[in-house]
């Protein structure tokens, strides 16, 4: 076996190879020993920074301190406001004369809402400015509503959308946002400051400083934004609030009787009030209803809660009390289809409701309830009496039966259907409430005499002046019926049994009653049109036809029958024998019409007495 020496001599052994490594670590340990024995020579003294630096530095805390409390307190201010004119004036006040001389805030015109995309050209128009000191000769000056004018020019179309910092500068859109007559700032005076709302630019604030006072810094860059950024937003959520409100009370108003209608024997009143405290919209309704047989239904009622869904659901029960009513249900069975209709909009959806009928032949009214504060009696010597109804459950609940109750309804005296807001409050209970309603409108009562009913509109007013500061905490609705009545002596009444000789029959009864009455120049045209209905209703009914005429201030006639067919004008034909009663009816008399019954069907008509 041949051996290599070279590659033996070339090798050292592992321990010289080690001994190698820890020489030059032994080496610079003992340098530093020897380094460390030498003393070193002292270090030069540091002078630090001069009382001139530290007297800065400080002066430059302070002004970070105050201009931050600054921008604190005037977003605090710019938030307080509710609607734009506040917001505005809440930028205006915090900056003058605090952070700049004058202030001018222009908005687009007309602002957009939402998501809308602006159609008509940029335009800006002066909202507001505020002691305006941009000559020696100018005074303070308060809203600028009376020198509104447009802005079109190019620059300022250009620079707003494009701004995203307030940038200072006296040329560009400056001199025709101050307009004429009013030089630009020279140097760093004037700040303009986009303000950027949530989708787009909707105005500008312009920050001047006169020549008395230090230029802006670009510190007071930050500042400005601030400023534009807390105004936009709150401009932008007033806008919106605005837009909403106004749709929820249209919603409402719209929803709400436009007018009452005057039927036989009743006066009625109304008045609505929406909360002080809310967007102005909530659930509260009445209603009056014309019914056969002159009657009529009083309806009032309260939705839960406030909003436009309250506003949505209180529209949808009107409408299903108005369509209840036409059917002539009793009260009771008003209240439980009602109570179902609440069920199928959603299991939330509560209501309470008091439906009541007044019959001014019968001097009564029947009233049944659904959890609403009860109604309160006015009689006509100066006694209020709060009624004793059912309380009931309120609309929603399901399962529950209503019940009705029967009361005298004397002439003279007033009834008076209201929801919660007018009788409960922060303030007091509901029955605290109800007793301060009952003793005021005595107390108004008293004031006309025993022998005088008050009149009602200015009841109305009387019964609301009875609000606190603090008693709008809800919708108001009030409902006031006069109970007039009408008196047997003029009240004429019949059955007739449908045959043949019925319509004749009818004529003569209705000539003894209008001789009776003293209105025998009306007989020939009542007689003509009470045979044409009558005959009408002779031909359909199997059971003795109604025949009722009513002397009011007017001449009321009603056919009653069995019959649930609707009778239908049309124009009759040169060959028919028939199809020209209800032409003639509609010709002659002030008004008719055909109400259907669970029983069967009352057709009307009325006649304007000769002295009308």
């Amino acid at each position: 076996m041949t051996e290599h020496p070279t590659s033996h001599e070339g090798r050292q052994p592992l321990a010289a190879r080690q001994q190698e490594r820890t020489r030059p670590r032994q080496q610079d340990a003992a340098a530093a020993a020897s380094a460390a024995a030498i003393p070193a020579p002292a270090a030069a003294p540091n002078p630090g920074p001069g009382p001139a630096a530290v007297a800065e530095a400080q002066a430059a805390t302070r002004r970070e301190g105050d201009r931050l409390r600054f921008v604190g307190a005037a977003t605090r201010r710019i938030a307080r406001g509710i609607d734009l004119d506040e917001i505005v004036l809440g930028l205006c006040r915090a900056s003058v004369p605090t952070f700049s001389d004058a202030i001018l805030v222009y908005l687009r015109d007309p602002l957009p809402v939402g998501d809308e995309r602006p159609v008509s050209p940029f335009v800006l128009r002066l909202r507001r400015s505020d002691r305006l000191r941009l000559t020696d000769e100018d005074g303070e000056a308060g809203p600028e509503t009376e020198r509104l004018r447009p802005l079109l020019t190019d620059p300022t179309a250009d620079l707003m959308p494009a701004a995203e910092l307030c940038e200072v500068r006296a040329g560009g859109a400056l001199p025709e946002l101050l307009g004429p007559g009013r030089p630009a700032p020279t140097g760093h005076r004037a700040i303009l400051a986009p303000l950027r709302g949530r989708r787009r630019v909707i105005g500008a604030a312009v920050f001047v400083r006169g020549t008395e006072r230090p230029p802006f810094e670009a510190s007071d860059l930050l500042v400005a934004a601030q400023l534009a950024t807390h105004t936009a937003l709150g401009i932008d959520k007033a806008v919106l609030y605005g837009r909403e409100a106004y749709i929820a009370d249209e919603l409402q108003r719209t929803m709400l009787p436009d007018s009452l209608p005057q039927p036989t024997g009743v006066r009625l009143a109304s008045r609505y009030l929406p909360a002080a405290e809310t967007a102005r919209v909530g659930g509260d309704w009445y209603d009056a209803i014309p019914l056969p047989g002159s009657r009529v239904a009083l309806v009032v009622g309260d939705v839960m809660g406030h909003s436009m869904t309250s506003a949505a659901i209180m529209g949808q029960l009107r409408t299903t009390a108005q369509t209840l009513a036409q059917l002539d249900l009793p009260p009771q069975e008003v209240l439980h289809h009602l109570d179902e209709q609440a069920q199928r909009l959603g299991s939330d959806r509560m209501a309470t409701c008091l439906y009541a009928v007044y019959d001014p032949v019968a001097h009564r009214i029947t009233i049944a309830n659904a959890g609403h504060p009860p109604p309160v009696l006015l009689h006509l010597g100066g006694r209020a009496e709060v009624l004793r109804v059912p309380p009931g459950a309120p609309i929603g609940v399901g399962g529950v039966d209503f019940e009705a109750v029967e009361l005298d309804a004397p002439a003279g005296a007033t009834l008076l259907l209201y929801t919660d807001g007018l009788v409960e409050s922060r303030l007091r209970d509901v029955w605290t409430g109800i007793e301060q309603l009952r003793e005021r409108l005595a107390a108004t009562a008293q004031l006309t005499g025993p022998d005088h009913a008050p009149p009602l509109e200015a009841l109305c007013d009387d019964v609301l002046d009875m609000l606190g500061p603090g008693d709008r905490d809800d919708d108001i609705a009030l409902l006031a019926a006069r109970f007039d009545g009408i008196a047997p002596s003029d009240v004429a009444y019949w059955y007739l049994e449908p045959e043949d000789a019925a319509p004749g029959r009818a004529r003569r009864l209705a000539r003894r009653a209008l001789s009776r009455w003293g209105l025998d120049e009306m007989s020939d045209e009542v007689e003509l049109l009470v045979s044409e209905v009558v005959t009408n209703a002779v031909r359909y009914a199997e059971r003795p036809v109604t025949l009722r005429l009513l002397r009011t201030d007017i001449l009321r006639c009603e056919v009653g029958d069995d019959s649930p067919q609707l009778p239908r004008q049309r124009r009759a034909r040169e060959t028919d024998e028939g199809g020209r009663g209800l032409f003639l009816v509609n010709r002659l008399a002030r008004r008719w019409g055909a109400t259907r019954l669970s029983t069967g069907k009352v057709v009307w008509f009325e006649m304007a007495t000769r002295s009308q």
